[in-house]
């Protein structure tokens, strides 16, 4: 009777909302039956899904803003949703809420070639950026795998980065502007066209929240020359631990190379017979390493780069001799999680960041860990920010083996906090790390960010219970994992 009852009473909200909103938008924007919506139950991290009750799609700023205060006056939950190949949850839907995509707001605005700036609306795709300024020899530095489909809102909401984040930063370090509309319907402009911008730094702090302060409708990117050659050294190495150290030793050395990605044994058997790039299969960790920039520069780097390559213990050395060579040699790193569909049912792909000095502790301990959950695991690094990418092997079929590969990966992102690192790079916190945030934040700092999403969202309406946990989560979490002291929190309510 009383889950009856619940059907009932959720039929009828949805009922509500979608006339609500129909009333704002065109029909054909509001989404509620079943083969519409499913679509839209999860981003790119499916293994956690939750039908939606509506989907709004509005076609500009003015039907989000009118979207928006619709969702406020009936208190209905809004979790903003872009692409949808985010991998921690952070766009799974909320069961009594409404999600609002902003893919039909695709448009580039204005391209300023003199200024080197792009202004760009959320739901155009990172690589389009670069393909339409191609014309003027400039491009978007921040470079995710999945580039070609995901959209500029995402990654402003999760602050992505990709393989040549090391030497032009994360997308934090490459957009100036950002127009967002708030949960009272009104427009925030972050940031400014200019080096600088006055008060506090409300753009940063908006960058990365993960769709949790506002929705995005206007993005102005900074834009940096093409660089003039590029070359990739692929280095062989016999041991992870010589391979992890090396990265480090190029960093010590003062080299900033373009991109510093590390793959192991698994990783690059996995991804060859997939995209055929050239990887030595019998090295037990391959370091790719770009140089980019004037000729002479590339030329002088990319020999400094060999040299201490060599001294870290390299086995083997190429060097990209053409254009063609050196995105061949980048198609493996770049296809690495579609390969381990070829080799597994099922992958679970970790985000953490470790410093640089700790790779190979961390290899190491993963390696244990295998062991432990008998799970293969297949790591690809952001080595030269330490972020890493471990894919987690299992089958969904197999009674159990998901929850390992759940308890693996925390076990991983446990052991980044250990070394001094942090449990998210890039993908964000999402639902899939909620948990996790217990391990890395006290109680005073998890308080702190729940007063910033406060003092955008008082009514906890954009994206509610994702990243941020509540206390009572925490001290749950804590009494059932608690390691090594690290939690201690009290019973609280629930904020």
């Amino acid at each position: 009777m009383e889950q009856s009852n619940a059907i009932i009473l959720h039929q009828q909200r949805q009922k509500a909302v979608v006339s609500a909103l129909r009333a704002v938008l065109p029909s054909h924007c509001v989404l509620f039956q079943e083969e519409d919506t499913r679509p839209y139950e999860c981003d790119g991290l499916a293994a956690y899904r939750q039908l939606p009750m509506v989907v709004a799609l509005p076609e500009n700023e003015q039907q989000i803003i009118a979207a928006i205060k619709v969702c406020k006056e009936l208190k209905v939950p809004i979790v903003p949703r872009g692409a949808g190949t985010g991998l921690s949850g952070g766009a799974m839907p909320i069961v009594d809420g409404v999600v609002l995509s902003t893919a039909k707001l695709n448009k580039i605005i204005n391209i300023d070639a003199n200024a080197r700036t792009a202004v760009v609306q959320p739901g155009v795709r990172n690589l389009a950026i670069s393909d339409a300024v191609s014309a003027y020899g400039l491009y978007y530095a921040p470079d995710p795998s999945s580039q070609i489909a995901c959209t500029i809102g995402g990654n402003v909401a999760e602050n992505s980065g990709g393989v040549h984040c090391l030497k032009y930063g994360l997308t934090v370090h490459n957009v100036l502007r950002v127009r967002a509309i708030s949960i009272d319907g009104e427009i925030m402009e972050l940031g400014s066209g200019a080096l600088d911008a006055p008060g506090f730094d409300l753009l940063a702090v908006f960058i990365g929240s993960e769709g949790m302060l506002g929705i995005v409708t206007e993005v102005t990117v900074k834009l940096v020359p093409k660089p003039q050659a590029a070359r990739v050294i692929m280095a062989s190495f016999d041991d992870v631990v010589k391979g992890g150290d090396a990265v480090a030793k190029v960093i010590a050395a003062g080299i900033i190379p373009a991109g510093l990605e590390m793959m192991d044994k698994t990783s690059s058997r996995m991804v060859e017979p997939f995209v055929k790039a050239g990887y030595d299969l019998d090295a037990e960790a391959i370091l790719l390493c770009e140089s980019d920039g004037t000729t002479e520069e590339v030329e002088e780097e990319i020999a400094r780069m060999s040299a201490v390559l060599q001294t870290a213990g390299a086995t083997a050395i190429a060097v990209s001799q053409s254009e063609a060579e050196r995105l061949k040699f980048w198609s493996g790193r770049k296809n690495a999680f579609p390969a381990a569909g070829r080799i597994s049912p099922d992958y679970y792909c970790m985000d953490g960041t470790i410093p640089r000095k700790n790779l190979a502790q961390v290899l190491i301990g993963i390696s244990q860990m295998e062991a432990k959950y008998g799970l293969r695991c297949a790591n690809v690094f952001h080595a030269g920010d330490g972020n890493l990418h471990p894919l987690i092997l299992f089958d969904a079929n197999t009674p159990g083996e998901f929850h390992q590969a759940e308890a693996f990966g925390a076990e991983i992102l446990e052991l980044c906090v250990e070394v001094g690192g942090t449990i998210t790079g890039e993908h964000g916190v999402g639902i899939e790390k909620i948990n996790s945030m217990c391990v890395q934040f006290s109680e005073q700092e998890l308080a702190a960010f729940m007063g910033v999403k406060r003092a955008f969202d008082p009514l906890s309406l954009f994206n509610p219970d994702k990243a941020i946990p509540t206390l009572r989560r925490c001290a749950e979490y804590g009494r059932m994992h608690v390691k090594k002291g690290q939690l201690s929190f009290p019973d609280l309510p629930r904020f």
